[in-house]
């Protein structure tokens, strides 16, 4: 369940699907859990270069919360944490296709204009 105000109630399915994914780096993490795999903290971490640590922390922890992050803790010493994708995570993902690549068309519009201009 989502905590806080981040659970409705919602206008339209753009604005529920937006408020799981608000935030520069949810995407991002659920297309470096989706590119490769389950992944442990360090590796998400070196895996989005710029993301704070304090930031990571919170968006798996919402992403958690919203069923589309699994947590497996290792009871090893040092602890071993990993993180992967629910079935939920892996359909927003699909569902998140169709905006990267307009995005991706938008990008080399964006480099060919400013080629042009130059």
């Amino acid at each position: 369940m989502a905590s806080g105000d981040r659970c409705g109630p919602y206008i339209c399915g753009i604005d529920a699907a937006m408020d799981v994914v608000s935030g520069k780096w949810k995407s991002l993490i659920l297309w470096e859990l989706d590119n490769h795999g389950t992944r442990r903290f360090g590796e998400l971490k070196r895996g989005l270069p710029g993301v704070s640590e304090k930031m990571l922390i919170q968006h798996l922890r919402e992403m958690e919360q919203d069923g589309l992050v699994h947590r497996e803790v290792y009871r090893e010493v040092p602890p071993k944490v990993e993180y992967s994708l629910t079935e939920h995570g892996r359909s927003l993902n699909e569902a998140l296709g169709p905006l990267g690549e307009w995005g991706q068309r938008r990008a080399e519009r964006l480099a060919a204009e400013a080629a042009a201009a130059s």
